[in-house]
């Protein structure tokens, strides 16, 4: 099964710092392994404002993306920027991911915010989360990730808080009332 364009929510049984009640958006899924982004957890203190002062990059005007957080998006490349945005034509490094998210690391979508250019909608993360050849299926296997088909609102409008439990819901887990004891048949 490709898991490209879907979540893999992480299970309340997996007690890992990154990891633990996150939302992956699976962006790559291959013969070689997976790469995905975590849409779910914020770097504190750190705005999109803040990285494009950082990168001397000036929006056209005030709107509200500059005050949307940056996300850590894996463990992997964290000094390296990935954008997640609604489709929008002008963006040649952006690839194509479903018909509702595209994925870059270009700083052509940083420098259109504030102008008509701009995508609809966008998530920015540094880093991305990666797993090996089969490493991914294992892990599903073992009760670490539940798996549903991705939703671009969960990515983009959702609250940040309510990500978990709504990927969750949206095949119809109430992942808060989930017991932590797994049994082995």
């Amino acid at each position: 099964m490709n898991l490209k364009n879907h979540f893999i929510i992480a299970m309340p049984t997996l007690n890992d710092a990154l990891f633990g009640r996150s939302v992956v958006y699976i962006c790559e899924h291959n013969q070689d392994g997976a790469m995905g982004i975590i849409i779910n957890k914020p770097i504190e203190d750190l705005t999109i404002q803040t990285v494009l002062s950082r990168l001397d990059i000036t929006p056209y005007k005030n709107c509200a993306e500059l005050e949307q957080p940056v996300f850590i998006g894996g463990p992997l490349a964290e000094e390296q920027g990935f954008i997640l945005h609604s489709p929008q034509k002008g963006f040649s490094s952006s690839i194509t991911i479903s018909d509702d998210v595209m994925i870059t690391t270009s700083l052509d979508v940083l420098k259109s915010i504030g102008s008509v250019e701009q995508p609809k909608d966008l998530l920015l993360s540094l880093g991305y989360a990666s797993w090996g050849d089969r490493q991914l299926e294992y892990e599903i296997a073992q009760n670490d990730w539940l798996v549903t088909q991705a939703k671009s609102d969960i990515i983009f409008e959702s609250p940040i808080d309510e990500r978990w439990r709504l990927a969750a819901q949206s095949i119809g887990v109430n992942i808060e009332t989930m017991s932590i004891q797994m049994g082995k048949a």
